[in-house]
């Protein structure tokens, strides 16, 4: 099983301070056949207007991942960590037992952009917790997210991991998979060939009963590849 997820078919919403494209329903965004998938609830493509950003706001029982792909973010939380990070690094919270946090573009001039990622955990009330960090550049693949925080990875509270690969034009790969799991492909920047597949910036794919995916790439491209039950 393979399906295609169009960048232009996600949601949208425009509030102007912020434009942000939805994999998966999300706030007055609902689609039925999009709620989520296997323990994936949510990919937001967030662009935020210099000096803009979310106000305070709670969250519970959920595993949050954020990738800055450009600008830069300030981060505050109810935790007591005050932290600014900028493109390339990546944030992890657990909610747990409930936390708040704001988020904001400090710059006067540069838009924000950035993947928000929630995962659905299975523990439920842990204590809330906080890291960040950037992970090197390479090609191939780099273990972004794992249940025990595998070389050098976060932990993450959920049986499934999250592989962030890198390539260049040309570049070909045999990506070998469990046909037991479901994966998700969102496509970062850039153009490939996913088993004959093309796909460009913003795209998603959803695949099962697969035993590999052939990646041929069409450009300098980046994409985060989801591993779950």
């Amino acid at each position: 099983m393979l399906y295609i997820r169009k960048s232009c078919e996600r949601g949208r919403a425009n509030h102007g301070w912020l434009d942000a494209r939805h994999s998966f329903s999300f706030g007055q965004y609902y689609d039925p056949d999009f709620m989520g998938f296997s323990d994936l609830r949510v990919i937001n493509e967030d662009r935020v207007a210099p000096t803009m950003g979310f106000g305070t706001h709670p969250h519970k029982d959920m595993e949050i991942l954020t990738y800055v792909l450009a600008g830069a973010i300030t981060h505050k939380d109810s935790m007591g960590n005050v932290k600014d990070f900028v493109a390339g690094e990546f944030q992890i919270m657990s909610a747990g037992t409930g936390v708040t946090h704001s988020e904001f573009n400090p710059s006067d001039s540069q838009t924000l952009h950035l993947l928000q990622i929630w995962i659905q955990p299975n523990e439920f009330g842990i204590a809330p917790r906080y890291d960040q960090k950037r992970f090197d550049d390479k090609q191939g693949g780099t273990l972004i997210l794992s249940p025990n925080g595998d070389d050098g990875s976060f932990k993450v509270y959920q049986d499934a991991k999250l592989w962030r690969y890198q390539y260049t034009k040309d570049d070909k790969d045999n990506i070998l998979l469990n046909q037991n799991r479901h994966y998700w492909l969102q496509m970062v920047k850039g153009d490939l060939s996913i088993n004959g597949n093309a796909l460009h910036q913003g795209d998603g794919v959803a695949m099962g009963e697969l035993c590999a995916c052939d990646v041929v790439a069409d450009s300098d491209c980046e994409f985060l590849l989801f591993d779950l039950r």
